[in-house]
């Protein structure tokens, strides 16, 4: 456009303007019949990505009602504790709600605080209503709301989203309210999925069973997190059912998260043999030190991430020297206390796959950064 009259394809200005802000795309949009042309194509926003938390406005844009018909992958970003923030938020999901049957990703993610004692019911009805309009949906991730999930919830999956291939439930809530028969319903009426985060305590030996079955797609990522009361009571899943899961999906990868709530007669229920863990994060009120011996002897062939919040000893040290020399194909490892030099050197000896790492050997300000390897 530096020659007057010229102008940009439309082709060409949707490109530019699938990058802006929203807010930034409504002004576009203003601008000439060209550009609104090109600011409300499909192309534009097909993935599309809106936070509630940077923008300043306080209703959404007048226009926005007509593109939602485009919008197949939609991220999602806003303030709880701010109340434009969240009006705007639930506004938008309930008006999808009622516009995009051919939604096929949503991920929402809460920034800032969180009220007290907010049970989120406006945000969670918004997405109950998404999860009844939206039969193509294919992902669903719901680890950035800090409100409890249900099994009202899972069971609206269940019931609507018959397509869906991944559902991210491993959200920051202390109560585990998705209980293991609403996951059983979800796993028996979504039979694609294939990527699955959860809470331990929904977990059941039965649903391995089902995972095993021989009519059961490929599943690759079980992202387990156990951080609740209700983790710490759920019956140990025996070695013997992840080792079948294992032969039938060989490419499985599993998640581990070990919080502060987990005692350590539940750790090791948790940490069996025969589950192929990639990524194992440890934050633990007791023993930190066995699981770290634990992984090294039996996650040797498959860890890729490990994150450890502890306290400095050398006996954490010296486990950590251990996974070092056994675990050569890590890639990350992340380890929140001071440790001693032999550590790092370990570390970087034998990890050659290792991409970075956080191995303090000095007391230094938080938060702390990783370092990349050259």
């Amino acid at each position: 456009m530096a020659e007057s009259g010229k102008q940009l394809p439309e082709e060409v200005l949707a490109l530019i303007f699938q990058y802006l802000p929203l807010w930034d795309r409504a002004a576009a949009a203003r601008v000439c019949r060209a550009w609104a042309t090109a600011a409300t194509c499909s192309t534009v926003w097909h993935d599309t990505n809106i936070s509630f938390y940077c923008e300043q406005e306080v209703m959404l844009p007048p226009y926005l009602s007509a593109c939602l018909d485009h919008v197949r992958n939609l991220q999602l970003e806003f303030e709880p504790s701010r109340e434009p923030s969240r009006r705007m938020a639930t506004e938008l999901l309930t008006a999808l709600a009622g516009r995009t049957p051919g939604l096929r990703g949503l991920c929402l993610e809460c920034l800032g605080e969180k009220p007290l004692f907010d049970a989120g019911r406006d945000v969670l009805d918004a997405v109950h209503a998404i999860c009844r309009a939206a039969p193509s949906l294919r992902h669903l991730d719901l680890r950035g709301l800090p409100f409890t999930l249900d099994d009202a919830l899972v069971l609206q999956v269940a019931l609507g989203c018959p397509e869906l291939r991944s559902l991210f439930l491993n959200n920051g809530t202390l109560v585990g309210s998705v209980g293991p028969g609403s996951l059983l319903q979800l796993l028996e009426a979504c039979p694609r999925l294939c990527t699955l985060g959860l809470h331990l305590s929904s977990l059941s030996h039965t649903a391995l069973e089902v995972l095993v079955a021989p009519d059961r797609a490929p599943f690759a990522l079980l992202a387990l997190r156990c951080a609740c009361p209700e983790d710490a009571r759920a019956p140990p899943l025996p070695n013997e059912a992840w080792a079948a899961l294992r032969r039938r999906h060989p490419g499985l990868v599993v998640e581990v998260e070990l919080e502060p709530a987990m005692p350590a007669e539940s750790v090791m229920h948790v940490l069996q043999p025969a589950v192929p863990v990639a990524a194992l994060r440890l934050c633990l009120s007791g023993d930190t030190v066995g699981p770290v011996r634990f992984a090294a002897l039996y996650y040797a062939a498959t860890l890729r991430v490990l994150e450890v919040r502890a306290a400095a000893s050398a006996k954490l040290d010296s486990a950590l020297e251990l996974l070092a020399s056994l675990c050569l194909g890590l890639r990350e490892v992340h380890c929140f206390c001071v440790v001693r030099p032999s550590v790092l050197h370990a570390f970087l000896r034998h990890c050659r796959h290792l991409r970075s790492y956080t191995l303090k050997l000095t007391r230094e300000p938080h938060p702390w950064q990783p370092k990349l390897v050259e």
